[in-house]
């Protein structure tokens, strides 16, 4: 297969920086050789670029070679809500959220949104994300069909709920089975694309509900679990008053077998040490979702106490009541985050990139994305900031490599990305 060579100023994580001081690689004139989608070598430009002297390069020179970003949690229908401010979780989601997902009963609705979530992720440089779906089924399916267009890596599923919602968006146990069952055997493991079970929140699934989950879960092993858990206050206080027979939160989950290796909750924001302990005994891992933690008022995300207790997490923007579905914005939300939290994890660049790189890749299971090695796909971003902006200016005087991926974290966003591959291909530039 002929081999193109990828030429930048190269940043990632092979390892992670929460355990590793050296964590962050970078090539200030850095080359990737890539061969039908596959990393061939990576290293210094000239000492690569020798081993292939026919090859074609794509010259990146003057931008940031990042390996594709990793969404943990993000919700197709909710792209139009973003930005109804001056409402917590539960108001915004009655007058805001859900009338706006009642709308994807509409399949030719569904499919032009699907389309323009989709192009969105792109235009931001992700390239994988495990995807919050919609009520219906209908929905689902053309999602499924834009996603495998879309050539991203994306793993979703049909949300359910029972209660508490609009009666137009309410399942029942049965047909939530079923449904999602035909979704999973259709769409399950078909090219880039992988299937979650989805329980919306405990808050709108009955016991019966989510048993009927824990069955699929039970008959089909390797699908995805993914919902929310103790966002807010006041929603757990809900949980707990429709499940008063359960220990916490995360319990109404655990007794349908719904936490386990391939598990993924969002939000986390108000954990017990022992709900943490159990997450870790699970290997269940965390969606963090910083810019929508501050954008509805749930609260400071308790990142020390996921390290101290092991609990893995990575980044989620959690569109629509994050602040957009840039994960280099997330970036900056978790940074600004933990320095307000009266025990906050001092961050740098490196955390970050980890997080939604390589973190985000080894939560949802794709250990050949992630950072760039020999035998790993090629999916990866070219950040180039527009000529003229502050971002540009700021670069001109940065001290070091290090001091520039801070500085693309704090100025950066949809704007800067240049060029996106998923698997060697491009989706975006080149």
């Amino acid at each position: 297969m002929p081999v193109k060579l990828f030429r930048a100023q190269l940043f990632h994580t092979p390892r992670n920086p929460f355990e590793a001081e050296d964590a962050l690689e970078v090539l200030s004139d850095g080359c990737v050789a890539v061969a039908g989608g596959v990393v061939e070598a990576v290293g210094d430009f000239v000492a690569v670029s020798g081993r292939y002297p026919d090859a074609e390069t794509v010259d990146g020179r003057g931008g940031m070679l990042v390996p594709g970003f990793v969404d943990t949690h993000v919700h197709y229908p909710q792209l139009p809500v973003m930005g109804a401010m001056g409402l917590h979780l539960l108001d915004w989601l009655e007058q805001r959220t859900l009338p706006e997902e009642a709308r994807f009963a509409s399949e030719p609705y569904a499919r032009e949104r699907a389309r323009a979530f989709l192009a969105a992720l792109a235009r931001n440089g992700t390239t994988s994300a495990l995807v919050f779906g919609a009520h219906f089924a209908g929905a689902m399916q053309v999602f499924f069909e834009e996603a495998e267009a879309s050539k991203l890596r994306i793993t979703s599923g049909l949300v359910v709920s029972d209660r508490e919602l609009r009666a137009d968006m309410h399942t029942d146990p049965e047909t939530a089975y079923q449904q999602s069952r035909e979704l999973a055997l259709r769409w399950h493991g078909r090219g880039r694309l992988r299937y979650a079970i989805t329980p919306r929140f405990s808050l709108s699934c009955s016991d019966d509900l989510l048993a009927a989950c824990g069955i699929l879960a039970r008959e089909l092993p390797d699908l995805f679990v993914t919902s929310h858990l103790n966002e807010t206050i006041e929603e757990i206080r809900a949980v707990a008053e429709h499940f008063p027979r359960a220990l916490d939160y995360l319990a109404t989950y655990e007794r349908h077998d719904l936490v386990h290796g391939r598990s993924l909750f969002a939000h986390n924001v108000h954990p017990t040490e022992s709900e943490l302990e159990r997450l870790a005994a699970a290997g269940s891992k965390v969606c963090h979702c910083p810019s929508s933690n501050a954008f509805i008022g749930s609260g400071l995300f308790p990142m020390r106490g996921h390290l101290e207790k092991g609990v893995e997490f990575a980044l989620g923007t959690d569109v629509g009541a994050g602040t957009g579905p840039s994960l280099l914005r997330e970036g900056l939300a978790a940074y600004n985050a933990q320095m307000m939290h009266e025990r906050g994890v001092t961050l740098g660049p490196e955390h970050l990139l980890y997080l939604a790189t390589a973190g985000g890749a080894r939560a949802l299971d794709l250990p050949q994305v992630g950072w760039f090695a020999p035998g790993m796909e090629f999916d990866a971003v070219l950040l180039r900031p527009p000529a003229g902006g502050t971002l540009v200016e700021v670069l001109r005087h940065v001290p070091s490599a290090h001091a520039a991926l801070a500085a693309t974290f704090t100025l950066g966003g949809e704007d800067c990305v240049n060029q996106v591959y998923v698997a060697g291909q491009a989706l975006l530039g080149d």
